[in-house]
């Protein structure tokens, strides 16, 4: 299908058109061709396409089956109706007036009228209540499954660069309001890589062991109070003194040995050198309202759950 928008001069509407008709009609001409025509006959007055193999072993012409035609020909008869009907020839949109954007949104439309009511029916409810309603958490668990699982996973455990949403540690705060925020709105959480933050190579390793002290493993102890220097210089802002992060900004805690990026001193050093861009992207727009609270009551109860 084509959308006219597409099309910025006349050249290209007769680009697609002319071969198109073209090609029909190439296709009603070569079928009419096979179904006859004049051809040498041998002695038996069998039409052949005059080769003959072994002295006796010739290659048969005879015309198609006039049933085996006619499928054909209603096969073309019936691309040359669809071409009227919907948009294929160039910016024609056919006399139906038929756009994908249109039939989405009928089955949008559909959709709602049909469930719509159900959604509606939980919408004025407190999250904190709809954890208590297995018919709400099931709803929620649904959209779940069809929305998030290719970046959380199916069972809500998260990947590499995608948050665990059962472990109990939120970037952006663990609130409904909170987590109905990060649905509907999206979140873009940025760490800073060194260079940015002026750090030499020695100073990312020094750092590095502290974070990993916090985080209750053990270190080189001259190393990381080194670290806990540059810290204190360039982490503290976003991170907090103790290193338990800040909601508002996304930031996570390093005290609690849950790593987002993963937590070997590979994966700890290239997230300081090279820093990171998590995105969530916004839902809200896109699944409306009460789909949004259902969800959240379904995250939010993964997460008193455990």
């Amino acid at each position: 299908m084509f959308d006219s928008d597409v099309f910025v001069s006349d050249f290209w509407d007769w680009f697609i058109i002319v071969p198109t008709l073209l090609g029909i009609a190439a296709c009603f001409w070569l079928v009419w061709w096979q179904s006859g025509g004049e051809r040498p006959e041998d002695k038996d007055g069998a039409k052949t396409m005059g080769h003959v193999w072994d002295e006796s072993l010739a290659e048969l012409n005879n015309p198609l089956p006039m049933w085996w035609l006619n499928m054909f020909y209603i096969t073309l008869v019936f691309g040359l109706i669809y071409l009227i009907l919907f948009p294929g020839l160039g910016s024609f949109k056919g006399i139906l007036g038929w756009t994908s954007t249109n039939q989405y949104q009928m089955e949008v439309d559909s959709a709602e009228a049909a469930y719509g009511p159900i959604y509606a029916k939980y919408a004025t409810l407190p999250v904190e209540e709809l954890v208590k309603n297995q018919d709400a958490l099931q709803i929620g668990e649904r959209l779940f499954l069809t929305y998030c699982t290719a970046c959380h996973g199916s069972d809500a455990g998260g990947n590499p660069g995608y948050p665990n949403l059962k472990d109990g540690d939120w970037l952006w705060g663990d609130s409904p309001q909170a987590i109905k925020t990060s649905i509907a709105k999206g979140r873009n959480a940025v760490m800073p890589d060194a260079k940015t933050n002026n750090l030499q190579p020695e100073e990312v390793d020094h750092v590095i062991e502290y974070v990993m002290q916090l985080s209750g493993r053990e270190v080189n102890a001259e190393l990381a109070q080194k670290g806990q220097a540059v810290y204190g210089k360039v982490c503290v802002a976003c991170h907090m003194p103790t290193g338990t992060g800040m909601h508002a900004l996304g930031a996570p805690n390093l005290t609690d040995n849950i790593w987002l990026y993963g937590g070997s001193r590979e994966a700890i050093k290239e997230t300081v050198t090279y820093g990171r861009r998590g995105v969530m992207p916004a839902h809200g727009e896109f699944l409306g309202d009460a789909k949004v609270h259902l969800l959240a009551a379904y995250i939010y109860g993964l997460n008193k759950a455990e």
